[in-house]
């Protein structure tokens, strides 16, 4: 019997699942599988929506959520995490292969594959290079307008199914809509019939039946709808087409298409899905993981997510993620393990054994119809109404995120990723320089409180002092370099500037040889910088950078105490022998010089 809590570190990162293997018990089991079943019967008609807006036959979405989700579950990191497709990934496989071939044909499910292969090993390569805090850099924002901009795409790919229409597919959006205006007379008034009966049995069966899935409420409600009108008039007659019947099988071996077309033309699309579908499970299982109270490691879920893939396309899968629809119900049902997600396929299988045959009469606008309701359920209306209230710049990432995406969806989510960093770097390329001043109260205190300078709190005119926060990389130093000039040149008295460290967050070459320049123009004028509070980090730099004797390590002090100490004695005692602000203990005692104060002022008189 081998011991598993005695593996070695290697075997547990080759084989992840034995890590939480010891803690399946029979009461994990029991509860894992009641949960297992559940996921299974609310993937079924996902599965089989997904793969329409994909473009795929139904059965090409449940076998995308078989294998991928045992394989997922196994050397992901996530307990609850549920791997299949998805809204998003379907769209983006359809918008990337239906202009290369026809949707279901046996080129485009060839395309399909190979792109879901690459998808898979990029994802892999990515996990082993241990990349998983990538995902950080894509914000919430250009999540939340690459969803909304795939929802209306998703809602637009419908438009000819649900009113019954001779419309191309692939067309662009704004195709689309020039497209639906010039066919409205052309629209089957029985295909709108089921189509408006399944999307409003779907709503209110979401809104009150919410013990059940309003997806087979509605395709129960549609189907019997258009059985009725093709037995009264006709199939021919009424336009209304049915998806036919399910293949009821094990996911058949695949093999994708090797040749050097098919991965030239599906590589971008690949790399596009593969970080798409990444921060997507990635997200999900962050999501799920702070009400389980578990810890997430990225680089692991990157390396389930990229073999699931992988194993997805030998077995007639397409590219697939994390479920935040089934991840949630996984959580909601009681799972205890990842053996839920795994037993969920199994589970998945035999019910497609039994109602292969009942699909035979799904009828195409039903079809569209629950796929409307997908599509308004992933606009995020809340998160959305508060970027445009209380966010300028959020504002504008989110239009340009969701504007792309219509526009051209492949580049739509690198877009706003660009802007995001764009953003962010220009944020951070302006860190806050604020001015300092002694607090008139706490002027005997030896600590040296500093507040921010104002009427009430006046400031030395010999000394600035400034507190920098924020990093001074080379994307910030001409600004805080303009800074620091502007101090002297607006006041030509202020020769000396104390630069309080503490919040300074890195500094880089760069920034190290601005501050030395600083240093010896201030020296050159007649004054000089001073550091405060120097982080280790920062002085570390300076050392490495060879900066520490341009600016002088006596410039360099640990405490604010120290450094006015130090200081004072340097200022210009003509200046200070007139000054009246005497912000510091030391001006109320004796001049730069030594002089008492008391006799300098006697003097003045």
């Amino acid at each position: 019997m081998i011991d598993l809590k005695a593996c070695p570190l290697w075997l547990y990162r080759l084989l992840p699942f034995l890590r939480w293997w010891p803690n399946v018990t029979s009461h994990t089991f029991k509860a894992d599988s009641v949960a297992a079943l559940t996921g299974a019967m609310v993937v079924l008609p996902q599965a089989v929506a997904f793969a329409t807006i994909a473009g795929l036959p139904p059965e090409y979405g449940l076998y995308a959520a078989m294998v991928p989700a045992i394989v997922g579950a196994l050397w992901g990191s996530s307990w609850h995490l549920v791997s299949g497709p998805t809204t998003a990934i379907s769209i983006v496989v359809f918008a990337s292969i239906s202009p290369l071939a026809e949707p279901g044909s046996p080129q485009f499910i060839g395309l399909v594959l190979t792109l879901t292969l690459l998808t898979g090993l990029i994802q892999l390569a990515m996990g082993l290079a241990r990349l998983g805090a990538l995902v950080n850099f894509i914000s919430h924002t250009v999540i939340i307008g690459f969803t909304a901009g795939a929802a209306i795409l998703i809602a637009a790919s419908q438009i000819k199914n649900f009113f019954g229409l001779d419309m191309p597919r692939g067309a662009h959006f704004h195709e689309v809509l020039i497209q639906f205006g010039s066919h409205i007379a052309d629209i089957q008034p029985w295909v709108l019939t089921v189509g408006v009966l399944t999307l409003v049995s779907g709503v209110l069966a979401k809104r009150y039946l919410q013990k059940l899935p309003y997806m087979i409420v509605a395709m129960v409600a549609g189907s019997v709808v258009a059985a009725l009108l093709n037995a009264q008039f006709g199939a021919e007659h009424t336009g209304i087409q049915t998806v036919g019947a399910l293949v009821a099988s094990f996911p058949p071996f695949s093999v994708p298409d090797f040749s050097f077309t098919a991965i030239q033309q599906t590589l971008f699309p690949a790399t596009i899905i593969a970080i798409l579908a990444l921060t997507e499970a990635v997200a999900i299982a962050r999501s799920v993981a702070i009400k389980s109270d578990q810890r997430i490691d990225s680089n692991q879920e990157f390396v389930g997510q990229g073999l699931s893939n992988i194993a997805g396309s030998f077995f007639s899968g397409y590219a697939s993620s994390g479920s935040f629809n089934r991840s949630g119900v996984n959580y909601a049902s009681g799972a205890k393990t990842p053996l839920a997600a795994a037993m969920s396929a199994v589970f998945l299988l035999l019910i497609v054994l039994l109602v292969a045959p009942l699909a035979a009469y799904l009828p195409v606008p039903s079809m569209a119809a629950i796929l409307f309701i997908v599509a308004w359920g992933l606009i995020d209306f809340h998160h959305i109404g508060e970027i445009f209230k209380r966010h300028k710049r959020e504002r504008i990432i989110l239009a340009l995120t969701f504007i792309g995406t219509l526009i051209d969806l492949e580049k739509g989510i690198f877009l706003g990723i660009l802007v995001s960093l764009l953003f962010y770097l220009y944020r951070t390329s302006q860190p806050s320089i604020r001015e300092l001043v002694p607090s008139a109260a706490g002027r005997e205190n030896p600590r040296r409180k500093f507040v921010p300078r104002d009427d009430n709190n006046p400031g030395c005119p010999q000394l600035t002092m400034l507190r920098v926060e924020g990093s001074i990389f080379f994307g910030a130093v001409e600004h805080v370099q303009k800074f620091f000039r502007n101090v002297d040149e607006a006041d030509p008295q202020k020769k000396s500037l104390l630069l309080t460290a503490r919040a300074i967050g890195m500094i880089d070459l760069a920034g190290a040889e601005m501050l030395a320049k600083e240093a010896t123009r201030r020296r050159r004028i007649g004054g000089g910088l001073y550091l405060v509070g120097v982080q280790p980090d920062l002085c570390e730099m300076l050392r490495r950078s060879g900066q520490v004797d341009t600016i002088g390590e006596d410039q360099i002090y640990r405490h604010k105490g120290d450094a006015i100490q130090a200081i004072y004695p340097r200022l210009d005692n003509e200046i200070c022998r007139r000054c009246t602000a005497r912000v510091f203990h030391e001006c109320n005692i004796a001049l730069p010089d030594g002089t008492p104060r008391e006799v300098a002022d006697k003097a003045l008189q």
